[in-house]
């Protein structure tokens, strides 16, 4: 495991150390940007690569394999469902786009209720025992996202923060306690 030990019992005293509600300019411009995709109710193709190059420009390649149309009508879909095993599922059908992507796409358009899931958010929860599988924080399944959105939104109403909130404090505190590399090849 990549982090060094963390000075704290559990995960609510880091969150409340380290509790970053400042988000940095290019993503604040982004998420103003797909105010509008909210509002339509769907993404365009050059919004789905906005966020492949923000969350993850390796799967570039992939995520220009879908159609203008077959974007509209999965996004619309998962915009308009309550359901969020279904919203994963169809986001999850478009090209390279993985549960990580999806839920990158759910937090530039909703970052109130969302948060990317993310190897380093999920390490740091596993090494405060707050989540007990998937130690290396990769190949996510919708059980694990979903009990990841259920931890995010908790700690976001606790804290009176957003979903994003809480994921970047989580991202930034592996930052700061991680040693090593990230991934091990």
């Amino acid at each position: 495991m990549p982090l060094a030990k963390i000075p704290f019992k559990n995960v609510e005293p880091l969150l409340r150390k380290h509790l970053s509600k400042q988000e940095d300019l290019e993503t604040k411009a982004l998420m103003k940007k797909f105010s509008g995709a909210k509002q339509r109710g769907y993404l365009r193709k050059s919004e789905l690569i906005d966020v492949c190059y923000w969350k993850s420009a390796r799967a570039i390649n992939l995520i220009k394999l879908n159609s203008p149309s077959e974007i509209r009508k999965l996004t619309e879909q998962a915009f308009a469902t309550r359901f969020e095993k279904k919203k994963l599922e169809l986001l999850t059908t478009l090209s390279g786009v993985d549960i990580p992507m999806a839920s990158s796409i759910l937090t530039l358009i909703d970052p109130k209720n969302y948060g990317v899931i993310d190897i380093r958010a999920w390490q740091v929860l596993f090494e405060m025992g707050t989540v007990n599988t998937n130690p290396k924080g990769v190949n996510f399944s919708f059980k694990e996202w979903y009990r990841y959105l259920q931890i995010i939104r908790y700690f976001a109403k606790k804290f009176k923060a957003t979903a994003r909130d809480i994921e970047r404090t989580l991202y930034e505190a592996h930052q700061h306690y991680q040693k090593g590399k990230l991934y091990e090849h």
